[in-house]
């Protein structure tokens, strides 16, 4: 093919898109510096301004906003030594068999994850991880891995559960209730494969036993007034993350958590725990980096048509067989979605997948519109099933799959250790093949027989 002014910018994006990912993939560079890079070569190559840069990243502005304040709401009650506290109970609890830890590390996070973003879930809950690995003698890595498969997995129960699958749900126009109906059991059949394959994949956890229980510390909570009112605080926020939409004035997600973290900070600056400098210093700045990158590589893609390429070439592929393109459509987006974080690759398939079905004339042109609020009809909705399933499960196939990898790995540095993309890889993989295997069974069998 001949290389014109016209196509070049579009080889461009895709270029640049490749290598960034080829860079995280053989760990040539650190994710954030070879994401950031990659937008930035976008901006200097001319695909786009600054100015549309900024756009595509203002676009995902909940999802970061979402992540800013429930980092700085964890980091603030950092001083109380709650974390260090409640890893103790859950060791006690376990009565120190890594078996009881795996599991209840599982039943803890499956009915969290339900009401509450899974990315939202590992910042709350990953930093009780370090603690509890650390008074059992076992390396927090994998647990921290367990509860990030766990998390995926259980944002399948309800629209709310993933961010990837509200923005699909959205799309179509799928009530909370519809979900429920039609779509939870696949997210509870998610979840009973990673306890299936717990006791294999995580071998040396699940048989550890600590033998002396009188070898554990004993921490104590600190500052127990502010911690109080800290507790309330946190109540408060998980509350309205689940109400706030269905209030008469929506207050989205996003809101409630800035401003608890602007309490937060409040909290723990009157009471002198901690200086809001230090609680500033230590969030995650990493993470949200890497995300806001990730949104202009995908933009490039979008605006120099590197997406309606491929959606035509969905429709030359698939034509009007559902059956087929929905199975093609799990496992094209579930093995994409190993490789991008699925909240980006969604925002750019949703649309993809739409004007799919208006090239094959299974729908008309008005469902392209963003002010669409029709139902589609009942016999293409297993596509965007299966998209849900695919971005949500192929999360759980390497480090840079999922919102909530991003945050976990995070996590592990701020703690002294590093989750490394071929470590993820070596469980990722295996939990991600069985996962799409029986999202396909369970989407083919609800939905297309």
């Amino acid at each position: 093919m001949e290389i014109t002014a016209t196509n070049l910018p579009s080889i461009v994006a895709a270029v640049t898109f490749a290598t960034v990912t080829i860079a995280i993939l053989t760990e040539r560079l650190h994710l954030t510096v070879a994401a950031f890079l990659g937008a930035l070569v976008l901006i200097f190559a001319h695909v786009m301004t600054l100015n549309q840069a900024i756009e595509y990243i203002s676009q995902s502005y909940a999802t970061l906003a979402l992540f800013l304040g429930v980092m700085i709401l964890v980091r603030a009650f950092e001083p109380t030594n709650i974390f260090a506290y409640l890893a103790t109970q859950m060791v006690v609890l376990a009565k120190g068999e890594g078996k009881r830890l795996v599991l209840g590390v599982i039943a803890i996070t499956t009915p969290i994850c339900a009401v509450l973003p899974n990315a939202t879930t590992v910042m709350l809950l990953a930093p009780l991880i370090p603690p509890i690995a650390q008074e059992i003698g076992v390396d927090f890595v994998p647990l921290l891995i367990l509860m990030v498969f766990v998390a995926n997995s259980a944002g399948l129960l309800t629209l709310v559960g993933d961010p990837a699958t509200f923005i699909v749900g959205d799309a179509v126009n799928l009530s909370f209730n519809d979900y429920l109906m039609r779509l939870s059991l696949g997210g509870a059949i998610a979840v009973g494969s990673i306890l299936i394959m717990a006791p294999f994949l995580f071998r040396s956890i699940w048989n550890k036993k600590l033998a002396d229980m009188n070898t554990l510390p004993h921490p104590k909570i600190n500052h127990p007034k502010v911690l109080m009112l800290g507790g309330l605080l946190i109540v408060v926020v998980l509350t309205f993350f689940v109400i706030g939409d269905s209030l008469p004035t929506p207050i989205p997600p996003a809101a409630v958590a800035l401003l608890g973290a602007a309490l937060a900070l409040f909290l723990a600056d009157q009471s002198k725990i901690d200086t809001v400098n230090n609680i500033l210093k230590d969030i995650d700045w990493s993470t949200l980096l890497f995300f806001m990158s990730t949104f202009v590589l995908i933009g490039g893609l979008e605006k120099t048509g590197v997406l309606d390429s491929i959606s035509s070439l969905l429709a030359i592929i698939l034509g009007k067989n559902i059956a087929l393109g929905s199975i093609v459509l799990l496992v094209l987006v579930g093995l994409l979605s190993s490789v991008v974080p699925n909240i980006p690759l969604v925002v750019a398939m949703v649309p993809l997948l739409k004007q799919y079905l208006v090239n094959v004339g299974l729908v008309g042109a008005e469902v392209l519109s963003p002010d669409f609020t029709g139902q589609l009809p009942p016999e293409v909705l297993p596509l965007f099933y299966a998209m849900m399933f695919g971005a949500t499960l192929g999360g759980n196939g390497t480090l840079m799959g999922a919102s909530s990898n991003i945050v976990a790995a995070g996590v592990a540095e701020l703690h002294g250790s590093r989750i490394s993309f071929s470590k993820f890889l070596k469980y990722g993989i295996p939990v991600m093949l069985v996962q799409l295997v029986v999202a396909a069974l369970y989407i083919a069998v609800a939905f297309l027989f």
